[in-house]
């Protein structure tokens, strides 16, 4: 929850408020959100040698503490020059606690249970997602500051009640990467396309509701609670899909909802279809980091931690070149249904090698 629901996540609804308030361009906004997956994918790559260096418990507990000190540094008001670096680190945590908690937790759980369990580990970021659509639009009327300060604290919360509850379990030990040949590498190249299409919803949807669409914060704000709604359900029942019909076809089936997700907006702004949209959006954008780690074990074996850490830094690397370049593209376009457009070709293709790898 604090490591991607709060450290990435709550950033989304805050990012009209930030333009609004004169502090970043809408540009720089979705840079700096760009920033933070960038922090993601260097996280993500070094998590398993922070994990060995200081114990997987002190790596999961330290990353929480680090995304709370970033809040509080985020509080004290300052450009894109200021807040850059304590997003940065803020995704660097994040990624540490995704590469670090699912294998932790799947470790303890029964084979047939992975799939589940999986679910519910994400569904934290779904949980995140909601509680930050609540607490921003609350908080804002008191300023920026106030609003991060809130956000620190509740990660700070959330740091102390997990503090005794990570699973004892031993440091991943070094391993080697996986060959990326046949299903492998087609499974981490469909996760990587996946993260191209997500990123429209993950940074830009309560903009466009708030900005794009003339509703306000307040309402942008609301569907953004909408998807996390979806989020924090979504993994769970895709994650039980999984173990019922398998990971593979059960990434089909969320990649196939994610491109009716990113074509919605595209057809109609109608409050049904927006609404059907934010629900598809959520569920699938966790639901398939669950189910790629269930399909990477699946098809890894012995080297699934290691597929699953390839996949990760995949789908770091690929969002946090699309989130500058959505960032780019709206300045350039003036508007949000070209970002829509270039989610739309990702989950296309996403879905098209998710049926590839079930073929091979």
């Amino acid at each position: 929850m604090t490591g991607v629901g709060l450290s990435r996540f709550a950033y989304a609804p805050l990012l009209p408020a930030i333009v609004q308030a004169g502090l970043l361009t809408g540009g720089q906004a979705g840079a700096l959100g760009a920033i933070n997956l960038g922090g993601y994918l260097v996280g993500a790559a070094f998590a398993p040698a922070i994990g060995r260096a200081l114990g997987l418990g002190w790596a999961l507990r330290l990353a929480m503490l680090c995304a709370t000190s970033c809040f509080l540094m985020c509080a004290i008001p300052g450009e894109l020059l200021w807040l850059a670096p304590w997003r940065a680190l803020t995704g660097a945590s994040g990624g540490v606690l995704m590469v670090l908690a699912g294998p932790a937790v799947q470790a303890v759980v029964p084979v047939a249970m992975r799939g589940f369990a999986a679910g519910l580990v994400f569904a934290g970021v779904g949980g995140g997602i909601v509680i930050g659509a609540l607490l921003v639009p609350a908080m804002l009327p008191r300023g920026l500051p106030a609003t991060w300060l809130a956000l620190a604290a509740l990660s700070a919360g959330l740091t102390a009640l997990s503090w005794r509850l990570w699973p004892k379990v031993s440091a991943p030990p070094a391993m080697r990467l996986p060959k990326l040949s046949g299903k492998a590498g087609l499974m981490v190249l469909s996760y990587a396309f996946a993260s191209v299409a997500q990123t429209v919803h993950m940074v830009w949807w309560p903009d466009f509701i708030a900005r794009g669409l003339g509703e306000g914060p307040a309402r942008g704000a609301l569907f953004w609670m909408l998807y996390g709604a979806s989020a924090a359900c979504g993994p769970a029942l895709y994650g039980r899909l999984a173990d019922r019909i398998g990971a593979g076809r059960g990434l089909q089936v969320v990649m196939a909802i994610q491109a009716i997700a990113l074509a919605l907006p595209l057809l109609s702004h109608a409050n049904p279809i927006l609404v059907l949209s934010a629900l598809c959006a959520g569920g699938t954008a966790i639901g398939s980091t669950a189910l790629t780690l269930t399909r990477a074990r699946e098809i890894g074996g012995a080297d699934g931690p290691g597929l699953w850490r390839i996949s990760t830094m995949a789908f770091g690397l690929s969002q946090t070149a699309t989130g500058f370049f959505l960032a780019w593209l709206y300045g350039a376009s003036g508007g949000h249904a070209a970002l829509f457009g270039v989610g739309l070709g990702a989950a296309l293709l996403a879905l098209g090698l998710a049926l590839a790898t079930a073929r091979r």
